[in-house]
């Protein structure tokens, strides 16, 4: 990952959450966001520095830490870093997605199973507009009935019992590429965003 991206998303999560909750301890916040305590205090003490906090002594060894209006400005910088970086993430996926569904189609594949739930897999179903391909089911961790666009989610194990003509790979995620090289599917029935 990239370092100055890690730094955006751990800076943007502790704004959020001491927006959020201002008096929450050093200890919750890396319970929350998954990171070491030292990890942090270090982020917390940068902040303090370039003035996106105020830090406040509470009684009985408690803090409160204060948003700035400096700190609101680099947490709106900060979204909008994201949301930008989402929409031509998603815009790159959607042109795999249609290069693939195209090689699909000139190779007279039809029906389509989808392999992973998650938020591509949606980019997938709903790229399938226009294309005389057939989704016929989505492979998820559960099984779980019309869960998917009114689709039934197959478990992984599974996936032998639908009729599918190739499986196109949603996710990079090894929990779930895993049971795929479990299965006896031919290798050119399936198709990867990569």
């Amino acid at each position: 990952m990239n370092t100055k991206n890690s730094y955006d998303d751990i800076s943007y999560r502790l704004l959020d959450e001491l927006h959020r909750e201002s008096t929450i301890s050093q200890r919750a916040l890396a319970d929350r966001l998954g990171i070491a305590l030292g990890l942090v205090n270090a982020y917390l003490k940068r902040l303090y520095t370039k003035g996106h906090i105020k830090i406040k002594t509470l009684p009985r060894n408690r803090i409160m830490y204060i948003v700035t209006p400096k700190g609101l400005a680099e947490k709106t910088r900060l979204t909008y870093k994201f949301m930008h970086f989402s929409v031509l993430y998603f815009k790159q996926v959607r042109r795999k997605v249609e290069d693939i569904y195209a090689a699909m189609v000139g190779m007279d594949i039809r029906n389509v199973l989808l392999w992973g739930d998650g938020e591509v897999a949606e980019l997938c179903y709903i790229s399938t507009r226009g294309y005389p391909l057939k989704i016929v089911g989505v492979a998820g961790r559960n099984m779980v009935e019309n869960g998917f666009f009114g689709h039934h989610v197959y478990a992984f194990q599974d996936v032998n019992s639908i009729n599918f003509d190739a499986i196109l790979v949603t996710t990079l995620e090894e929990k779930t590429i895993t049971p795929l090289e479990q299965t006896n599917i031919a290798a050119d029935k399936i198709f990867y965003l990569e």
